[in-house]
């Protein structure tokens, strides 16, 4: 058992034998930022001011050897060798606002949909108590006995009474869990998950229009958040834009138009890239080069982007162009998972 101190603020966490400090904060339901949680991303970097830890494995893209040296570490993979270790985050965004994750939750496949010729819906149904979790955040769905390792997939829908969960998973050609997910679960079948995880979700306290982006199983999480503001009645202006390579790509477009029509606020903006066809009247091309014709001031917005980490840096980069805030700009990019494993 080691001491995580959290500089400034002085505040202390206890840290099992075996866990990370990202592990740690999280079951003390500290909402520190992260994505991959495979060392690949760099979103959970912190200075370690004293103690020492082993980082594990970890990208040099995510972790430089410059910024080893000056005692940086990547806290979704460093384990505590010392009795304290004091990192530099603990000001007023570290307060408590996370469910503790819990592993091993049973769930039963209820229903698998096919989406797109890359992406399988799986819905899925608790054995016991369900899984508490803010919109945006993901889970890990693995099996183990069948060497099967846990890769993180997003939480496609708001939290529901009955605890039902929704992922959406890309097929991945070098990816063993998605193919796992895509050839051999069938309904029917016992599945066991982690979570939750991550800190997509934004600030509840936040009132300003929204504006999310999206290409590919990107979707999964926005669709969680925009269902969640909706059902609560958000008075400001919600719009999605989805992009997709082809028309087939564009999923869920039913709902989206039922959301469309149900909801004055909510505006839907889906867009091609490559094939569109003569009977195709929306928008075509990127996300990024298509923003300033969305909205030319965006410094008023909370902006939340998903998907492939080339389209969300090119989805911040415009969207900081138009004046989105750092502060009001939120990330979810999705690494390849085949990287840098535990």
């Amino acid at each position: 058992m080691s001491l995580i101190r959290l500089h400034s603020s002085g505040r202390t966490v206890e840290c099992a034998s075996g866990d990370t400090v990202l592990e740690a904060l999280e079951k003390a339901g500290y909402a520190l930022p992260n994505n991959c949680r495979a060392g690949a991303c760099g979103e959970c970097k912190i200075k370690v001011l004293a103690g020492h830890f082993d980082q594990g494995f970890v990208l040099d893209m995510a972790l430089s050897q410059d910024e080893r040296k000056q005692g940086f570490g990547l806290m979704c993979m460093a384990k505590p060798l010392s009795d304290e270790l004091v990192i530099e985050w603990g000001s007023d965004d570290a307060k408590p606002k996370l469910f503790p994750p819990r592993e091993h939750l049973p769930y039963v496949v209820t229903d698998r949909i096919t989406r797109t010729p890359r992406i399988v819906e799986l819905r899925l149904r608790p054995l016991g108590n369900p899984m508490r979790y803010w919109p945006g955040q993901y889970v890990q769905l693995g099996d183990a006995s069948a060497g099967v390792p846990l890769r993180s997939y997003s939480l496609a829908s708001a939290p529901r009474e009955d605890g039902e969960l929704v992922l959406q998973i890309a097929h991945q050609k070098d990816g063993f869990t998605s193919r796992w997910a895509h050839e051999r679960l069938q309904t029917g079948d016992l599945v066991q998950l982690s979570g939750p995880y991550g800190t997509f979700i934004g600030d509840p306290s936040v009132d300003t229009p929204v504006l999310c982006l999206a290409a590919g199983s990107g979707l999964a999480p926005i669709l969680a958040l925009s269902e969640a503001a909706l059902k609560r009645g958000y008075k400001q202006a919600v719009t999605l834009m989805f992009s997709g390579r082809e028309k087939a790509d564009l999923y869920d477009a039913g709902l989206m138009a039922w959301w469309q029509a149900k909801h004055r606020s909510f505006k839907y903006l889906p867009t091609l890239t490559q094939a569109a066809g003569p009977d195709w009247t929306g928008l075509r091309g990127r996300i990024p080069a298509l923003l300033p014709t969305v909205s030319k001031d965006l410094s008023g917005h909370s902006v939340f982007v998903a998907g492939s980490p080339s389209f969300v840096d090119d989805c911040v980069a415009a969207a900081k162009a138009l004046g989105a805030k750092p502060e009001l700009i939120h990330t979810e990019g999705y690494f390849a998972q085949s990287v840098a494993q535990r």
